[in-house]
């Protein structure tokens, strides 16, 4: 990986601000549940339904206490609130039944929570604990590979290959800042390379990656 990491850092920077988390939430009970219903949902939407949602429920108990059909009635707009109300009840119960009550700040750890990807895991212990940690979500998946970070596609090596690439300390916010990019910038389809500050660094603007 021949980058200039810090250059690419900065940049990022320059463009979309602070490194952040566009879920809005005040604890880390509220990051998992507003982690689990982002799930196809903008982040937008997510913070629309927690807004009246954390008000409501504070505890871990209050997920698991409350009717099931009363959850998912509150939590429907995120779309999939089936799904989402029996993950995030699952994660309360395993929470509560083998950690006390609280989130594990080990993302290994965290990760065998049913319901709770490494990806998840990942999000969560870095901002919630402030713990340095490579979030691989599909931004990151694309983004580091047309810049040139990895040739892999399998997150778990991607996530080798940054970690190996990116000096511990920055981790989270690099991991931030690439999803920043590729949600307004770095697109999928059509990718904005003619406003982006590090194309000069960017195998695929470059012309060296077209498969990404």
């Amino acid at each position: 990986m021949q980058k200039d990491i810090n250059q690419i850092i900065n940049d990022l920077k320059k463009m979309h601000g602070a490194p952040r988390c566009e879920l809005i939430f005040s604890n880390p009970i509220e990051l998992v549940v507003a982690t689990v219903l982002s799930a196809q949902a903008t982040d937008q939407k997510v913070n629309e339904v927690t807004r009246t949602l954390f008000r409501k429920y504070r505890t871990w108990k209050d997920y698991l206490n409350v009717p099931v059909e009363e959850l998912e009635e509150d939590i429907r707009p995120t779309g999939f609130y089936r799904n989402k109300a029996k993950s995030i009840r699952n994660i309360a119960g395993e929470i509560e039944g083998r950690f006390e009550g609280r989130i594990p700040e080990d993302i290994d750890t965290f990760a065998t929570v049913k319901g709770i990807g490494r990806k998840s895991a990942s999000l969560i212990v870095g901002l919630a604990f402030g713990k340095p940690a490579i979030v691989v979500d599909t931004h990151v998946i694309r983004v580091s590979r047309r810049i040139g970070l990895t040739e892999n596609k399998d997150p778990d090596k991607i996530e080798q290959d940054l970690r190996k690439g990116i000096p511990e300390a920055a981790w989270t916010d690099f991991s931030l800042l690439i999803t920043l990019h590729g949600r307004y910038v770095c697109k999928a389809k059509k990718p904005e390379c003619e406003r982006c500050l590090i194309r000069e660094m960017c195998d695929y603007y470059k012309g060296g990656r077209k498969d990404v």
